[in-house]
């Protein structure tokens, strides 16, 4: 027999006016402390918030009424229900019923270690603990959410489940650690939801998750539910392989991409990965490249940022699909042997209302004072990574991405902006350190970090600096000073030879040093030799815009350029369109200009970058001693008069190779050059070749001879093609 119902008297559980009113104005700081079941004079006391509900029931689980709660304010129910066994409650909405288990009734969520290293920013996995996660608690399956914000005086969870309504679902604050949690029964993943906090300040605020695993697409703002798993991996044998690819003495050739404009469908729309990944990943494999970096792909709201000004650090943009559609694309780049690396930015966020400034309303996640927290140039906050929970969210993030979707590397933006504490900014706009000098400690302590704890947990893996100043030790360990990164963008390189490569090649003699200055401190770091979307956006001109002379000389200015970097210490990028010659500067709203390859000319720089890409891996000379000295012997580097430049590369049991750059329009007759060996050197590119659009001058081979020179045993006489790169190799020793 069921037990028969119960019906409270009025005044069981009654609440005094304050806290009545507290709860329906949705200004209670201490929910559970009301709401649930409560003991009082020996009776079990249910107390629920249903705005807008006709009747609430408690019922059994086979559904048979226990007690019909009273209603002794709007929305507000009370009542008595039996001391022992489980309960429901049956929600009579004006045009629906609702049988729901009650939210209060479950106890806190999250293990008190697991809040001591949120504390401390030591967590390493934030993502598993703060956020939304679809789980059971005490066999009832539901979603537990959580969020930091310590200041606030209410935090709610909103949603469509709860027609976005922030006094239906406050949420319990586990002091001392500011955190806010809340299991909402019977959701599932893909619900939308945002978090609606009373501030410090008084002000009410809808914010998204900052730690969401999944996002609406922009413009709309609101967190997602992500799934439990988004993914089953099979790249097991690319991750037992990577440390060993991506170690320094491995070739690497990098495609940077921005996911959004390499191509679009018949209807002029960006693909998701999917489509992407059918398109894209043969063309890379096909191209000879390494490696794939993607332009930042966490969330954010303007797409005209390129994924800059980032506010989901731990969600991939919902642009191109879910979290899931993600994992599968860089899966399949692993079973085609490419590597994924992808842009990360811990330097600062954009302002937008529903992000992170003023979170709980103080400054939680950026610096109070202007002169310390706001970035001039981009308009944007700068985190406070002084503050331990600031820190562990963001090397939470890393680790995310490293651990959610496989990455095999993090490139970090702007850590030039990071370092000094007047980057940017005039005397007076800026706060000296606690030693009154302009180096931000907080953040070199924030990177050294940072790299420790992804070496640390993931072996093989990546991190990549776009450092643009010559602080010392970019790529030097932690424990030996340094700030621990694997490679560091050489932006001088990219400078000085740009600037010289625009020049006329009859003024290039007075500026001969621009080419060669890059080996003075080629050994200082580890570097990445960067031809990035920074350098063909803003007015810059495309890299063939650059060039100077008429359009032969143009597309042999680029094609020589190319040959010059590749056989340069260093590992290589390029950003899309490079391959194609692209004759304007980059459009992200627009694909990329692919019926360019119609014309040979375009055509033939696509053909040399596939060809450059294969000997670069084909041959250790160029690439195995990248970060030794050992590797790299000038043959010529003063004959400016002729702008010519000729050196050696070399690797243990390697093929030497030569490479020799004319960049005057000048063909070169019987120009002899010093080499280490006996034999025959035989020609492996020219970028003069015809099949490459040149002229075909060149020469295929060349003997060694007897005669000295150059401080060798030996030397070739050779004929340089105008504008162009030649590599030869040695034959085998």
């Amino acid at each position: 027999m069921s037990q028969a119902p119960i019906r409270d008297g009025r005044d069981a559980g009654a609440l005094d006016p304050g806290t009545r009113d507290a709860l329906l104005q949705a200004r209670h700081g201490d929910p559970f402390a009301v709401l649930g079941p409560h003991r009082i004079d020996d009776q079990r006391v249910v107390r629920t918030l249903q705005p807008g509900a006709c009747t609430v029931e408690a019922v059994d689980a086979q559904g048979n009424l226990l007690a019909t709660l009273d209603q002794p304010s709007e929305g507000l129910f009370i009542g008595v229900v039996p001391s022992e066994g489980a309960y429901r409650l049956r929600v009579h909405w004006p045009a629906a019923l609702q049988e729901i288990e009650d939210t209060y009734a479950f106890g806190t969520l999250l293990d008190p270690h697991d809040l001591d290293l949120l504390a401390q920013g030591q967590h390493p996995a934030v993502h598993r603990q703060l956020g939304a996660h679809a789980m059971a608690v005490d066999g009832v399956p539901g979603v537990r959410f959580a969020v930091w914000a310590p200041n606030a005086r209410r935090v709610s969870v909103v949603g469509d489940f709860n027609q976005w309504d922030g006094r239906r679902h406050p949420m319990r604050l586990r002091q001392p650690y500011g955190v806010w949690e809340l299991f909402v029964p019977g959701l599932q993943p893909g619900a939308r939801y945002k978090y609606e906090l009373l501030g410090a300040d008084g002000s009410v605020r809808q914010k998204a998750d900052p730690v969401a695993l999944a996002t609406e697409a922009p413009p709309a703002t609101a967190s997602v539910v992500a799934a439990a798993e988004p993914f089953r991996w099979t790249d097991q044998a690319w991750l037992a392989e990577r440390a060993g690819r991506q170690r320094l003495e491995a070739p690497l050739s990098i495609y940077e991409l921005h996911a959004g404009s390499w191509w679009h469908d018949a209807h002029g729309r960006s693909p998701g990965w999917e489509a992407l990944a059918e398109r894209l990943i043969p063309y890379l494999v096909g191209m000879g490249f390494t490696h794939l970096e993607l332009l930042p792909i966490a969330e954010h709201p303007f797409g005209g940022s390129w994924g800059y000004q980032t506010l989901g650090q731990y969600a991939p943009t919902a642009r191109f699909g879910p979290p899931e559609a993600f994992a599968r694309f860089v899966d399949r780049c692993h079973t085609a042997g490419l590597g994924v690396i992808v842009d990360w930015v811990p330097a600062h966020f954009p302002t937008d209302a529903h992000g992170l400034t003023r979170f709980d309303g103080t400054a939680l996640y950026e610096h109070a004072d202007p002169r310390e927290g706001f970035h001039q140039d981009w308009n944007t906050l700068i985190y406070n990574l002084g503050r331990h929970e600031v820190s562990g969210f963001l090397i939470g993030s890393a680790l995310a991405w490293l651990d959610r979707f496989h990455i095999d590397g993090l490139r970090v933006d702007a850590v030039a902006s990071m370092l000094y504490r007047d980057y940017s900014r005039k005397q007076g706009e800026w706060v000296p350190n606690i030693h009154g000098g302009r180096e931000n400690l907080e953040s070199i302590a924030f990177l050294k970090r940072f790299n420790t704890v992804v070496h640390q947990h993931h072996p093989g893996v990546l991190t990549i600096a776009e450092e643009s100043t010559a602080w010392p030790g970019v790529t030097r360990a932690p424990t030996e000073g340094g700030l621990g990164f694997d490679y560091k963008w050489n932006m001088g390189w990219m400078h000085d030879t740009l600037e010289y490569m625009a020049r006329d090649p009859i003024h290039r003699r007075w500026h001969h040093h621009q080419m060669t200055f890059a080996m003075v401190y080629a050994y200082s770091e580890h570097y990445v030799l960067p031809l990035s979307h920074d350098e063909v956006v803003h007015g810059k001109r495309s890299l063939l815009g650059r060039m100077p002379g008429d359009d032969w000389q143009r597309f042999a200015n680029l094609r020589a350029y190319y040959g010059f970097m590749w056989a340069h210490p260093g590992k290589k990028l390029v950003f899309a369109g490079a391959e194609l010659a692209q004759p304007t500067e980059w459009n992200h709203d627009a694909q990329l200009p692919w019926d360019l390859l119609d014309d040979p000319r375009h055509r033939g720089v696509q053909l040399l970058l596939r060809d450059l890409n294969r000997l670069l891996a084909r041959e250790p000379a160029l690439h195995a001693w990248d970060g030794d000295p050992r590797g790299f012997r000038w043959a010529i580097g003063d004959d400016a008069s002729n702008s010519v430049f000729a050196w050696l590369r070399f690797a243990e049991g390697a093929r030497t190779a030569l490479v020799v750059s004319n960049l005057t329009p000048a063909t070169l007759h019987d120009y002899r050059i010093g080499v280490p060996h006996e034999g025959r050197w035989q020609l492996a590119i020219n970028s003069n070749a015809a099949g490459y659009g040149g002229s075909g001058v060149g020469q295929d081979e060349a003997p060694a001879e007897p005669v000295p020179i150059h401080g060798q045993p030996r030397s070739v006489t050779l004929t340089l093609p105008p504008l162009a790169t030649v590599i030869y190799l040695a034959e085998q020793p």
